[in-house]
């Protein structure tokens, strides 16, 4: 399997109405971010709740359409913005309510405790409180009280890089980071998703003991973390949408043998994970998006025979997935986000020929 890590470090900025970060890929919700140093090799940037690729805004320029396969290459939108104070990859990146957004962690040839807030009405960024533990491939969860939660991810111990169990809350108010309950079992390459009853679910991941199938659940009222039902698949680098409904999708990743074309739902009133419909195509590191109308778009990621371009369409109501048209470039590892107009602007990721994208298209 390609290690899609994006070691290539930048602290430019590039703004499309939503804010890309050039420096790494993650997903987004809940999509998925590049590969990076852990044990079992392998991590995502986020996830669930809150994805590493950029905030949701207004969109504009042109675009010109690719005519009948429902992706649209965007064009003249992206305009340079602040320098970052740090060239990081594999960070995360959550909006804050205060409308500016946190990065934290990553790699920048050593993994960073560092953090910062980028504030778009002065297009600038500045240096935040540190986290306890340098990060990369963590997960960055937006609770209520306006606290982020950052989650598990790989940080040196000693000689190697090591999945992690520790928790950490950011407080935009003090600006600084303290401990909160450590999460049942080391993860890297997980998700975390906030649910409607007010947890998090934390599914997933890869640490030296193996692929994890185990998940587990954040009370920030208690600031603990408990085990809650097991996935029907062992998994990482999989994507986690949440629908209305309170249910949450998991579909893909990998099993670090193969990529997996295997979904399943979980029930936060039950606790319990179930089988649903398959993907048409096996896929790990791949986007998940959710339209109003219910289906999740599912697109790129890489597969058994190399990074794709393939997208597919999963409506809730059949509980199947169907294929839908495919993207203008491959891509692994790169971000989506829903606009306003219910277009979907897919940017970055990782190319077939293994070197980051600066490209981006619209699905309409």
């Amino acid at each position: 399997m390609r290690t899609c890590c994006m070691w290539l470090m930048s602290a430019s900025l590039t703004v499309v109405a939503v804010l890309v970060i050039t420096a790494g890929t993650t997903g987004c919700s809940g999509g998925s971010g590049g590969k990076g140093k852990g044990s079992g090799g392998a991590t995502t940037g986020t996830v669930g709740g809150t994805g590493g690729g950029g905030t949701t805004g207004t969109t504009g320029g042109a675009n010109s359409s690719t005519g009948t396969t429902g992706i649209s290459v965007l064009q003249g939108v992206f305009a340079p913005t602040g320098t970052m104070t740090v060239a990081r990859t594999q960070h995360t990146a959550t909006l804050l309510p205060s409308g500016k957004v946190l990065i934290v962690g990553g790699d920048s040839n050593d993994f960073l405790a560092s953090a910062e807030l980028y504030d778009p009405a002065a297009g600038t960024f500045t240096a935040t409180g540190s986290m306890a533990q340098a990060r990369v491939g963590a997960t960055a969860t937006l609770l209520p009280n306006g606290k982020v939660l950052i989650a598990g991810g790989s940080s040196p111990s000693g000689d190697i890089y090591r999945a992690q169990s520790s928790a950490e809350l950011y407080d935009p108010g003090a600006g600084t980071f303290t401990a909160t309950g450590g999460m049942t079992v080391e993860r890297n390459g997980h998700t975390a998703t906030f649910l409607p009853n007010g947890q998090v679910l934390i599914a997933g991941g890869v640490n030296l003991g193996g692929v994890l199938a185990s998940a587990e659940l954040y009370d920030p009222a208690a600031g603990t973390f408990t085990a809650t039902g097991s996935m029907t698949v062992a998994r990482y680098a999989h994507t986690a949408r949440l629908f209305p409904s309170g249910k949450v999708l998991i579909a893909g990743g990998s099993n670090s043998t193969e990529a997996l074309a295997s979904a399943e739902l979980y029930d936060p009133a039950a606790g319990t994970f179930t089988a649903t419909g398959s993907m048409t195509v096996a896929r790990y590191d791949h986007t998940a998006t959710l339209f109003p109308s219910g289906k999740v778009l599912i697109a790129g990621g890489e597969g058994d025979s190399g990074v794709l371009a393939s997208a597919e369409l999963y409506d809730p109501a059949a509980g199947t997935f169907t294929p839908t048209g495919s993207m203008t470039v491959a891509r692994v590892g790169p971000t989506a986000t829903l606009l306003p107009s219910e277009k979907v602007l897919i940017a970055g990721g990782e190319g077939s020929s293994s070197w980051p994208l600066a490209s981006a298209e619209l699905y309409e």
